[in-house]
């Protein structure tokens, strides 16, 4: 009897069937060849730059190895470059725009970083191109290699010599063979199959004594528990990735190790067989994941795509309602930086489109402006028209044609647009100016109304009596109609001598305060009283201290319906998932509530001059 240390011994004609069986359902599960497989993983998600600089560092990185470095790793570095690249170039073209220039004249400045990404992507290139070089002559060698093992296993076959003395021969063959890697992907399964008909005519030659024939099977039993082992322990792995490569190892070694003893292959293919299956299913539910998430920012994106895309331009007719408009959209553009990448295949796409969708709304932004440019100085030359025949007429004395004529200007100014803001206060101060140098004299010539604003003094001061008389016990409802009746008169009164002005002003409205707080009533109709009130000190200066008043009203409303609007965006983009959240919203509303009964009260003050001007017409 042989010594079974004295040689390795062949297997027989069943362990062949069952290695068989084991490179068949190998294959099936890995469904590529294992030198293809890596090729197709995706890697593990690089935490994300925050700057080019950082992107040049990690490139900086892989250049030094870059023939290890991971392809995706690398696309991935590409796309977050340029996507702050672009995000700086969108924001010079927004400076651009804001500081009055035209979107087709921006011109970008050179950006030293681009070229040096640009140089060590092209050192990546190069090297990973010399790699791919080498690798393919690798395979061509490797496929000679074992082309010339076939031929040498048809040689043994063919030979006629005694099996069992060509047997250290043909161990040398299978190892030559396992230890020969890659070979191009187009002859692997030819390969395989001319390598295998070679070995099961081998085996069909050979008859292996029992004892040399056990020890085979349990040595092979050894080596395969502890794939199995090395298998089941991938399981627990905490990197899907590097576990499913591991796998792919693992299957190759499996597949070159011999059969086991009859009764126990099945019992060792299924156990090896089930740990992989736990990998790879882990494997697949790891990049599913990946994949949903990447299909939730393309969701995301196109989102806001679509905002950007469905602007009614049409609606878009005011500077305000254009900067309210551009802060939306610049709040858009910093919420597409905070979600991650899109699928590979749609990222660029989707990012060409969000970026067509900004660039269309700031040249839209640009003409407009350039228009409204136009209009501004079209309205400065009205404007200043209109200074002149005010400035014409301010030194005439005769008072009721002229104050006629001013009043009409007054009224035509109100019509004519805006001015550009470096324009607007020296031309208004230019014209009111003008009319109030003429209602001051027209007010010195026109004097003679004191003995009636002494009697409408004593008028006043027995109004104040009767309020003070109101007593408290008073039902609340009767109280109230009686304010209102008091005040009406009040309001009825006429001027009073400019002396006792103030202090009469006083008292009534400090009794008024009083007689509000200790009935409570509406604190709105209590403000819009106080306003009739003082109407008739507004008048004392004549027709243009109310047009004064009223413009100062205008654009007072104007300033309030701004930053209305404006907090009413704001609530647009807050949810009340948080507590914080919740609690900003209410004070948001809040505000927004104040505003409305302020923009209401401050429509009422106008109506109220309008009247008092048509009066005095």
């Amino acid at each position: 009897m042989m010594d079974a240390h004295d040689t390795n011994q062949p297997l027989n004609q069943g362990e062949l069937e069952e290695e068989k069986k084991t490179v068949e359902v190998s294959e099936a599960i890995t469904e590529t060849p294992t030198e293809e497989v890596t090729a197709e993983v995706q890697p593990e998600a690089a935490p994300k730059p925050a700057t080019k600089e950082d992107v040049l560092n990690q490139l900086k990185e892989l250049a030094q190895d870059a023939e290890n470095a991971n392809k995706q790793e690398i696309d991935n570095l590409k796309q977050s470059f340029y996507k702050l690249h672009n995000a700086e170039l969108e924001a010079a073209k927004v400076q651009f725009t804001d500081n009055g220039g035209n979107i087709e004249d921006f011109v970008a400045q050179e950006d030293p970083t681009e070229e040096e990404f640009k140089r060590l992507m092209g050192v990546i290139k190069e090297k990973r191109s010399r790699q791919v070089a080498e690798l393919e002559r690798q395979k061509e060698e490797n496929l000679q290699v074992k082309l010339s093992i076939i031929e040498e296993l048809k040689e043994l076959v063919e030979s006629g010599d005694d099996a069992n003395k060509s047997y250290t021969e043909f161990k040398k063959l299978q190892q030559q063979w396992n230890d020969t890697k890659l070979v191009p992907q187009g002859k692997v399964n030819e390969l395989w199959k001319n390598y295998q008909l070679y070995v099961e005519k081998f085996y069909d030659l050979l008859k292996l004594n029992n004892e040399f024939r056990e020890y085979d099977f349990k040595k092979n039993l050894e080596i395969k528990t502890r794939l199995c082992e090395a298998a089941e322990k991938l399981a627990d792995e905490e990197d899907v990735v590097s576990a499913f490569h591991q796998l792919q190892k693992l299957h190759q070694e499996f597949r070159d190790t011999g059969p086991v003893a009859k009764e126990l292959r099945d019992e060792i293919w299924n156990r090896f067989k089930a740990a992989s299956t736990a990998v790879n299913r882990r494997h697949q539910q790891h990049f599913e994941s990946l994949k949903e998430a990447e299909q939730h920012n393309l969701d995301q994106k196109t989102v806001i795509c679509e905002i950007v895309e469905a602007i009614e331009y049409d609606e878009l007719k005011t500077f305000s309602a254009w900067e309210n408009k551009t802060q939306e959209v610049i709040a858009l553009q910093n919420k597409w930086k905070t979600i991650g990448f899109a699928p590979q295949k749609m990222n660029v796409k989707i990012f060409e489109r969000f970026r067509h969708a900004c660039d269309d709304f700031f040249k839209k932004k640009g003409e407009f402006f350039k228009s409204l440019k136009e209009g501004m100085n079209e309205n400065l030359e009205k404007k200043k028209a209109l200074c002149e025949k005010a400035e014409a007429l301010k030194d005439s004395t005769d008072w009721k044609v002229t104050a006629d004529a001013l009043t009409k200007l007054q009224k035509e100014w109100k019509t004519i647009g805006p001015v550009a803001k470096k324009h607007s206060d020296a031309v208004w101060k230019r014209f009111i100016t003008a009319c109030d140098y003429f209602f001051e004299q027209k007010n010195k010539a026109t004097s003679s109304q004191r003995s009636v604003e002494t009697e409408n003094m004593e008028k006043k001061k027995a109004l104040i009596e009767k309020l003070s008389a109101i007593d408290e016990n008073m039902d609340t409802e009767e109280a109230s109609n009686l304010v209102r009746d008091l005040m009406k008169e009040w309001n009825s009164i006429g001027h009073v001598p400019f002396k006792e002005k103030d202090k009469l002003y006083k008292q009534y409205h400090g009794l008024i305060d009083q007689l509000f707080d200790r009935f409570n009533i509406n604190a709105s109709n209590k403000k819009l009283s106080n306003f009739r009130s003082n109407i008739s000190n507004i008048q004392g200066g004549g027709t243009q201290s109310l047009y004064r008043e009223r413009e100062k009203l205008v654009r007072t409303y104007e300033n309030m319906k701004n930053e209305l609007q404006t907090y009413e965006n704001n609530l647009g983009f807050l949810t009340s998932t948080s507590k914080k959240g919740s609690s900003l919203l209410t004070e948001l509303n809040r505000k927004v509530d104040k505003l409305k009964a302020d923009l209401e009260l401050v429509l009422q003050k106008i109506k109220v001059i309008d009247e008092s001007i048509k009066a005095e017409e």
